[in-house]
């Protein structure tokens, strides 16, 4: 019996990394061998393959149409909305919208369960039969070969050693040597007469075998077509879908542009601003700033260079939405929203995010992502102006405004909190991404590794905008916004009262100006220039107000704002008086005027 044990383990020893055994082998040829080492994968193949696409099915599996249409989530879908299309007036164009929808997923449903029955009938069924049936068959045969083959083989063992045992007893003589001689003889015609049998059986076992790897090799391409039909009744599937919907589509829309327009849409004049492509934009409005990205500049350098968290803090959408449309439709009402930095720097992401073609063009998005890549600072800078020499001119001329702005608001961080590296990461993925190519699966993938090195190529942009994009930028280049000056501040007091204290600040003797550092001077220059403020329409941008005429006019502006609004005026025309007198005209005016009107107005 121990014999036998360490026989079997041998021949277990000397199985194939594939699968194939000396049992077998010996009556295979090379071709049906290569047969054999195909069917474990097959059948592996098979059965994963079946199990994943049946998981993959909607609806309820061996049902039949309708039932099966029930349990379908566009169905529960197409009741929804049937439901909620009782609520609305069924004239309306979201009844009238709502109620074709519900058809359409009504339709698409019996599609989708149409779709699979079919893949249950002609793909998951032979799949099944495949791995659960026709190839376990072919492997129990297999089994039952390779014992019967190692049976035989020990029997023949054992009759050889019983034939040399006869042998040997032979030559010993009579006596009780006779009587041995006559059983080992005996037993010697028993096992010859079994291994007789057991060669019938393994022959018998060995041509089926044989059959079921022929069967197998022809009906291989067979196994085949179960995927190809697959993707055939998927694409089938996808056609059907897609002809339903453009149907319903091309209908829907034609009910809807029938519809009349509603009031608001035709109170005022649009013109493409958002969504439209930057060339078209500036084309048919003359422009060579983007009208989005001045008026929103020119608002937040009156009103949120300071502000924290700018660009980064979400504004409301309902705020935003109305900015929007007001940019669109009358860009000249804009002074309402200067006091909500958040929604204009909102509005400026937006248009940014909706340009059909990124600020930084799609053509050039390589040449960015190489320039990113350096490492040495000096090669990165030559490479980032030679790509910006590339840029279409109107892409140049908004990418150089746009720059100039984020660099000036990047010298505010200590108060806003927003560095280059901060601005460029809130900002970097609306001025440039990657190009979307059908199938192109790993431009996908690597969209959020490009994404840092687009925030790397923005930083770098607004570190070095002074050198990349030299000489000074005129914010308010169309001279549709008013830049106002240090006194153009709100306030409730009268301009009478007012023009004194500015006269005196004008007409008294400045002191001699104390000497200063280059990076002084040049700041002092920079402040000089006139910067816009919050978007009040010029009627002319050549016409200049008279300082009485201009601080009139903005205290009318101001209207009654109660108790805060009078503080708030009081307090920013002192402060306008402050920063324009002399020392000794200064405390002329603390004596006579500052704490006279501060004891007139309420506790501050």
């Amino acid at each position: 019996m121990m014999k036998r044990q360490l026989h079997r383990m041998r021949q277990l020893a000397q199985t194939g990394s594939l699968g194939r055994t000396p049992e077998t082998a010996e009556f295979l040829g090379e071709d049906l061998q290569q047969v054999e080492q195909r069917l474990e994968p097959a059948k592996r193949a098979a059965h994963n393959v079946h199990k994943r696409l049946q998981a993959c099915l909607q609806g309820q599996s061996g049902a039949d149409m309708d039932k099966r249409v029930k349990k379908l989530p566009l169905m529960a879908l197409s009741t929804t909305m049937a439901e909620s299309f009782k609520e609305l007036d069924p004239d309306s164009s979201m009844g009238k919208a709502l109620e074709m929808s519900c058809a359409i997923q009504n339709q698409l449903a019996r599609i989708l369960a149409e779709f699979e029955m079919t893949l249950e009938r002609d793909v998951l069924q032979p799949l099944s039969r495949l791995s659960e049936e026709d190839l376990p068959a072919i492997l129990k045969h297999k089994k039952s070969l390779q014992k019967l083959v190692s049976d035989w083989n020990t029997l023949k063992s054992r009759l050889t050693q019983a034939a040399k045992n006869s042998g040997c007893g032979q030559g010993l003589g009579g006596g009780a040597g006779g009587y041995s001689h006559t059983a080992t003889a005996t037993k010697v015609e028993t096992l010859k007469e079994e291994e007789e049998e057991l060669k019938r059986k393994v022959e018998q076992c060995k041509d089926e075998y044989l059959a079921d790897l022929y069967h197998f090799a022809t009906k291989e391409d067979t196994y085949a077509n179960y995927f190809i039909h697959l993707m055939e009744i998927q694409a089938d599937y996808h056609r059907k879908s897609l002809s339903s919907l453009d149907t319903a589509l091309a209908e829907l829309r034609e009910n809807h542009s029938q519809a009349d327009p509603s009031p608001s849409m035709t109170a005022a004049p649009f013109f493409g601003v958002y969504g439209v492509s930057l060339a078209t934009h500036l084309q048919d409005l003359g422009r060579d700033i983007a009208l989005p990205i001045e008026a929103c500049v020119t608002m937040l350098l009156s009103e949120g260079m300071k502000e924290e968290g700018l660009f980064r803090l979400a504004a409301g959408a309902s705020v935003l939405k109305r900015l929007k449309q007001t940019m669109a439709s009358d860009p000249r009402s804009l002074q309402e929203f200067c006091s909500d930095p958040h929604a204009v720097a909102g509005a400026l992401k937006s248009y940014l995010r909706e340009l059909p073609e990124p600020l930084m063009t799609f053509d050039l998005y390589d040449d960015w992502m190489r320039a990113a890549s350096l490492k040495e600072p000096g090669a990165r800078l030559e490479a980032l102006q030679q790509v910006c020499s590339r840029l279409p001119q109107e892409n140049l001329s908004n990418l150089r405004y746009l720059m100039k702005f984020l660099a000036r608001l990047a010298e505010e961080q200590e108060v806003n909190k927003m560095t280059p590296s901060n601005i460029a990461i809130v900002l970097g993925p609306n001025l440039l991404w990657p190009p979307e190519k059908e199938g192109d699966q790993a431009q996908l993938d690597a969209a959020s590794v490009s994404s840092i090195q687009v925030v790397g190529v923005v930083e770098a942009l607004i570190q070095n905008a002074d050198t990349l994009f030299p000489g000074d930028v005129n914010f308010n280049v169309s001279g549709l916004f008013s830049a106002p000056g240090p006194q153009d501040k709100v306030s409730n007091r009268p301009a009478a009262e007012e023009l004194p204290a500015i006269a005196v600040a004008a007409s008294a003797p400045a002191p001699a100006p104390a000497p200063a550092s280059a990076a002084t001077k040049e700041r002092a220059e920079s402040e000089a220039s006139p910067r816009p403020g919050s978007p009040k329409v010029s009627g002319s941008p050549s016409e200049a107000a008279t300082p009485a005429e201009d601080m009139a006019r903005r205290s009318k502006l101001a209207g009654p704002r109660g108790a805060a609004g009078r503080k708030e005026g009081l307090a920013c025309s002192y402060r306008t008086v402050i920063f324009l007198l002399p020392t000794d005209c200064f405390v002329r005016l603390v004596n006579k005027l500052f704490w006279t009107k501060l004891e007139q107005l309420p506790q501050l």
